[in-house]
């Protein structure tokens, strides 16, 4: 990458795809978007006064590597993923994308934020998910990896019944 807009175009770019990808519930697809080394983090958030102590060390709705990923894919893609029964039908929203480099050449820091509206079965309404995410994205020959994604979700209190998808 030469410059920080063609980082910023081919961020969104990844990240746009990565959506559309995980909206057709192409998991196996979305699985080879990421590095080997994959850190997938959704902390369990509290309601503070001061945003810093939102974030409780060490908790967690979801910490995964790539093995644990792949286990969930897995499951989605048996009959017992009780959570998503029926499947969830998605729409995720990427934007107020920020772009920065690291210390490592290889490396980009993306920040962003996504709503994702999700609807099951027959329900009425759907749930919308608000998150900003904070990423890592390896650079390599193939393109993107994602190395490290942090969800925050806005709410303290899901207003969702399970996390079965993929933030």
């Amino acid at each position: 990458m030469k410059n920080v807009h063609e980082m910023r175009s081919a961020a969104e770019d990844f990240l746009a795809r990565e959506a559309l990808i995980l909206d057709e519930r192409r998991f196996r697809d979305w699985f080879a978007l990421l590095d080997d080394e994959i850190d997938y983090d959704v902390p369990i958030r509290i309601a503070m006064r001061n945003y810093a102590d939102e974030f409780p060390s060490g908790a967690f709705r979801i910490k995964d590597c790539k093995a644990h990923i792949q286990t969930r894919i897995a499951r989605l893609e048996s009959d017992h993923a009780w959570a998503e029964v029926p499947p969830s039908r998605t729409l995720r929203v990427v934007g107020s994308v920020l772009v920065d480099a690291t210390d490592r050449a290889d490396v980009i820091s993306v920040v962003s934020a996504m709503i994702l509206y999700r609807q099951r079965g027959h329900d009425d309404l759907g749930d919308v998910i608000p998150v900003r995410r904070h990423d890592l994205l390896r650079i390599t020959e193939d393109g993107f990896k994602l190395l490290k994604r942090k969800a925050l979700i806005t709410h303290a209190v899901l207003q969702t019944p399970n996390l079965g998808v993929f933030l």
